[in-house]
């Protein structure tokens, strides 16, 4: 008996190292190489939606996005648009620490958040004060951005609490010059 119950415990952590994270270290040499200071300098306009755990679309929004690269600092000043008519803002003070790392403040950011690009990806981390109805929860986020052809770029983002999933956030970001035949109302 204690050998079936070894048995399927090998073959459930078999399956579930099998749906661990893609593995992208060959895809970063792919894209354009991804210097936020650039992307981000100016206009830059964002759709995304929220997902639960389950796939279930729990929101959808759109961002403008106005970045100011100083040369020692870019601040990020976001103003959302929620499909419910909700809006919000919330401005980042981004800085390079060098070897492709950043740190970067919001006020309902906890701490700081911590970032590393990698060819034509960054990995954005931070925990966050989140607005859920009347209330707020203390959540992490891991965000994976990438810059595609076309100087468009994907992000995904992990959002959990106490180690556990709830849901995930999928960007596509456009820049402002590139940004004449969509619709887009803030």
């Amino acid at each position: 008996m204690r050998i079936r119950h070894f048995f399927w415990l090998f073959l459930l952590s078999a399956f579930i190292t099998g749906c661990s994270p893609m593995k992208t270290d060959s895809l970063y040499s792919q894209g354009p190489t991804l210097k936020i200071e650039d992307f981000f300098q100016g206009k830059v306009y964002a759709w995304g939606i929220f997902e639960d755990r389950f796939g279930k679309l729990r929101r959808q929004f759109q961002v403008e996005i106005d970045g100011d690269w100083n040369g020692e600092r870019l601040v990020l000043d976001e103003k959302f648009l929620y499909g419910d008519g909700e809006q919000d803002r919330r401005v980042w003070t981004i800085t390079p620490t060098g070897d492709n790392r950043y740190i970067g403040q919001a006020d309902d950011i906890l701490g700081h958040a911590e970032g590393v690009t990698q060819g034509n990806s960054l990995n954005w981390q931070y925990k966050m004060e989140l607005k859920v109805g009347d209330g707020s929860w203390k959540v992490a986020f891991n965000d994976w951005m990438y810059l595609q052809p076309g100087n468009v770029m994907v992000n995904r983002a992990e959002v959990s609490k106490w180690g556990v999933q709830l849901g995930t956030v999928t960007l596509f970001f456009v820049r402002g010059e590139q940004f004449r035949e969509i619709p887009f109302t803030l």
